[in-house]
């Protein structure tokens, strides 16, 4: 990757990841996995949190399949693609309401790159109380140093 920028992920709603799409985030790696994932209504918290993990856990852009009927070999790919491990990848933005379904799992990462972002969709209005980077920013201040 030497020369070359990191890449923005997005987890999130059809209507938002399609949005970033078209303008311009989309990419696949050397390995042809995507930057991004569609939560679609059926997608399980645990695929959620597999995928946060390891963006893009079947080939495509859409998680909709069961584990259960899935190949075992192409399920154990998963390791493989860890996302919060890619060299590739500096920002994720997630809508702030899937972020709540895995809220264990973003709070776990204490690392600064890749930064998690958490960002409104259509249907959910941003709340600044639920957002963990803002908490955290929160705590690193006083009230006299925002003065």
């Amino acid at each position: 990757m030497a020369g070359r920028g990191k890449l923005i992920a997005v987890i999130g709603d059809e209507d938002t990841v399609t949005g970033f799409l078209l303008g311009g985030i989309g990419e696949l790696n050397k390995n042809r996995h995507p930057n991004f994932l569609v939560v679609e209504k059926d997608t399980t918290i645990n695929e959620i949190e597999d995928t946060f993990r390891s963006l893009g856990s079947l080939p495509g852009s859409v998680v909709e399949a069961n584990p259960n009927q899935c190949d075992p070999p192409l399920w154990d790919e998963i390791d493989s693609r860890q996302f919060l491990n890619r060299d590739d990848i500096g920002i994720i933005l997630i809508n702030q309401y899937i972020a709540e379904m895995v809220r264990h799992a973003l709070d776990a990462h204490q690392q600064s790159i890749p930064a998690v972002l958490e960002i409104p969709s259509k249907e959910h209005p941003y709340d600044a109380a639920k957002d963990s980077i803002l908490r955290r920013a929160r705590g690193m201040f006083t009230a006299e140093d925002l003065r």
